[in-house]
């Protein structure tokens, strides 16, 4: 070969102007050879995951990863922990290798980064052998960015000697608090991870969860064996979540009812035991639901199947035990309901992180009685000693929880070591009810007290509020109570509300409650309130106030055309229709009717690789609707930028003159309604003009509007009260507030 001569040029143009070699044959060989340009973490959050701001710590987290200083995460579920190593992975030079407890969870994962554009895969024990094979050699010659690994097959020799033959940058360890004892989920294989890590000094540590309290926080960068780490703790406040706590009474009408409120919507029900899931999902089915059951009871692949079917919404309700929904990354769960009392804090708030995850307003309702301690207590006495200890410190915490008078989104933010200093936060059943003074209970806790002494101390709740409602139940008359002086004396008050009385004399140390047999029993305490030496003070449970449904505004049949569409689409490729849109970006269609790729592109969660693959055939269904409906294209409004030099009203002022609704300054705001209305009255009489559009976004009740217009030219705006009363209590102060805005702008020369 020596007879041969390479030569390489800069340029196509100086290789043919050096042509000068006759009698030659030349093979021409094409090389482009160009710089590798680094996308911008904003640039990648934007081009492709369809994001245009970062959220919270997000920056400073992905900033901190790729200046490579180990990192932990605590971050609320659907707060957005993946995206933060996800960018830094497609940065780095080499790969991220993410450690997580589950298959399903990895599944998940990998099909959302496949389907914006992003090289990911797993390995793990659903793979056969040529599968996995394929895999390694994807992951060797580096077409691999994101690797995701069990524990288990982290630390196995060939996982090891193929991590080494490569260039590792991340090691990012989802589900952090399982490395932690005093965690909910402690799992011993995680104590393996750091001895491996060590073996890779140039790869950053990255431990995430969304689940931890200040002991656990510390167990992971402990136990991680983090080089000086630095910690990123974001609030742990879903905002959209709102949470209610009931008692055992009527339950299975109660959840029906409520399930009722969420048509055609994906819910989770939480059971305690296989036997509960299976004979709930079968009542669930036979009352015309859409359900499946899940367990660990069930076979393989009924349990896959069951999964499957209710990730790709053809399957409406899961009812399942604890073994279900850690790996679950469905956002459009609007629903979960636990049906009895979960083991600690801990495992509550994740098992209605699954709820949610979208961004959208979701209910989460958990049901509950001193039945469901026993079980619990029953389970503990089963562990170690000191395993115990913690298990009661977690059951102590789950019951202050139910049992709080005060707001229940103060006392969980508390508990993971959060200050919440809002006295209301509008999302929670205390925080909702019209009053929350507590009421002087000492009548009715003396006749509880004096009834539970009039049957020797020897029954239950159920059975002293039998006697003291009347009850002809078979054992009030078997053992005569139904003779005894306070047999009937509690008619006048409901069975529920006489319950939560009973706890809240047990709560407050007025009797006690014999764990093993469950009767109630007087202690010094009683007979001072019985002696009329000390009141009670507590709450009633009156008839349950339901929750205004909040109404999304978007166009709702536009809206299940798309979801229809987006159910086609992914079913052909075999994939949940998450991965195609999210109910938020399908909501974001129907609200905003975008009908060119700029208008496309700004609909959240959409890329360029999401619009490249489907973003003309939701443009075509839309334009055709709108075609149809003569609709037109709604202009996005553009929020005023915040200064801290603008007072509130005008912000809000100018934010609804740019074309938000008061919806959107709720949500952008995060305020309530009567607060938006409240600073465009004082825009509006300060002089400023408020659009007319006004006119066109509240009732639509032309008879109620003029009742209420001929009320303020009586009574004037100043107050409403004086409306109120004067319109004998029948119309709402949250109508009264949005008529006023209608009325003063009407009237506003006046």
């Amino acid at each position: 070969m020596k007879n041969l001569r390479f030569e390489f040029y800069e340029s196509k143009e100086e290789y043919f102007t050096s042509l000068n070699f006759p009698n030659c044959l030349y093979f021409i060989f094409d090389i482009q050879c160009k710089k590798d340009t680094v996308m911008q973490p904003k640039e990648i959050l934007n081009k492709v995951f369809g994001y245009s701001e970062f959220r919270g710590d997000q920056e400073a987290i992905i900033n901190s990863i790729i200046s490579k200083n180990d990192t932990v995460i605590i971050m609320p579920t659907g707060g957005g922990k993946s995206i933060c190593f996800q960018i830094p992975a497609l940065i780095f030079e080499g790969i991220t290798v993410v450690i997580s407890p589950l298959i399903s969870l990895m599944k998940d994962q990998v099909e959302q980064l496949l389907d914006v554009g992003i090289k990911a895969s797993f390995l793990n024990s659903t793979l056969d052998f040529n599968e996995y094979n394929n895999i390694m050699d994807s992951i060797r010659t580096g077409e691999i960015k994101l690797l995701y690994v069990a524990p288990e097959t982290l630390v196995m020799d060939r996982t090891v000697n193929l991590l080494k033959s490569i260039k590792v940058d991340c090691f990012a360890v989802d589900e952090a608090h399982c490395i932690s004892e005093w965690g909910h989920d402690f799992r011993p294989e995680y104590r393996k991870i750091a001895a491996l890590t060590q073996e890779f000094p140039e790869a950053v540590i990255v431990g995430a969860t969304a689940t931890a309290t200040p002991v656990v926080q510390n167990d992971i960068a402990v136990n991680l064996k983090l080089r000086n780490h630095h910690e990123f703790i974001s609030s742990f406040d879903r905002k959209n979540l709102f949470l209610e706590v009931r008692e055992k009474s009527n339950q299975l009408k109660e959840m029906m009812d409520f399930i009722k409120q969420f048509p055609n919507e994906s819910g989770l029900v939480y059971c305690f035991s296989r036997k509960q899931v299976d004979n709930l999902a079968e009542f669930l089915a036979g009352e015309g639901l859409s359900v499946k059951p899940y367990h660990a009871g069930l076979s393989d692949h009924d349990r896959k199947n069951n999964q499957e079917l209710f990730i790709r919404d053809d399957v409406q309700i899961v009812v399942a035990t604890v073994a279900f929904g850690m790996g679950i990354n469905k956002p459009n769960i609007r629903w979960v309901i636990h049906n009895d009392l979960p083991k600690d804090v801990e495992t509550y708030y994740q098992q209605i992180g699954r709820a949610g995850r979208d961004g959208l307003d979701s209910h989460c309702l958990l049901f509950y009685s001193y039945g469901d301690v026993g079980k619990i207590k029953y389970f503990i006495g089963e562990k170690e000693e000191q395993q115990q200890k913690i298990a009661y410190n977690h059951l102590e915490a789950i019951l202050e929880f139910c049992e709080t008078h005060g707001c229940r989104r103060k006392s969980i933010l508390e508990y993971f070591g959060e200050e919440y200093s809002q006295d209301n936060c509008g999302k929670c059943d205390n925080c909702m009810e019209e009053s929350k003074d507590l009421t002087d209970l000492t009548v009715q806790a003396q006749k509880f007290l004096s009834c539970i002494k009039r049957t020797d101390e020897r029954f239950g709740a159920n059975h002293i509020i039998n006697v003291l409602r009347g009850s002809k139940d078979k054992k009030v008359t078997q053992f005569h109570h139904d003779t005894i002086s306070t047999y009937g004396i509690g008619s006048d008050i409901s069975k529920k509300q006489w319950l939560y009385i009973s706890r809240q004399l047990v709560r407050s140390n007025y009797l006690f409650r014999d764990e093993t047999y469950g009767s109630l029993q007087l202690n010094e305490n009683s007979w001072k309130l019985l002696k009329n030496e000390e009141q009670f003070f507590g709450k009633l449970v009156f008839e349950e106030k339901r929750r205004k449904s909040e109404s999304f505004d978007y166009n709702s049949e536009l809206f299940d055309i798309l979801r229809r569409k987006r159910k086609v689409i992914a079913d052909e490729a075999g994939v949940p229709p998450y991965i195609v849109f999210s109910d938020k970006s399908v909501s974001e269609m129907a609200k905003f009717y975008p009908q060119s790729k700029d208008n496309f592109l700004k609909i959240h969660g959409i890329g360029e690789f999401k619009y490249e693959k489907y973003g003309e055939i939701f443009i075509n269904f839309i334009a055709d609707y709108c075609a149809e409906k003569n609709i037109q294209e709604v202009k996005r409004y553009a929020l005023p930028k915040k200064s801290g030099k603008k007072k509130k009203h005008l912000e809000v002022g100018e934010m609804f003159n740019n074309g938000a609704t008061v919806d959107d300054i709720c949500r952008e705001l995060k305020v309530q309604e009567k607060t938006v209305t409240a600073h465009l009255y004082k825009f509006i009489i300060e002089g400023n003009q408020l659009s007319d559009k006004v006119q066109k976004v509240f009732i639509e009740d032309q008879d109620l509007k003029k009742k209420i217009f001929a009320s303020f030219e009586k009574v004037g705006t100043q107050y409403l009260k004086p409306v109120f009363d004067d319109l004998e209590g029948n119309v709402d102060y949250d109508v009264l507030r949005l008529v006023m805005l209608e009325y003063m702008v009407e009237n506003s020369s006046k």
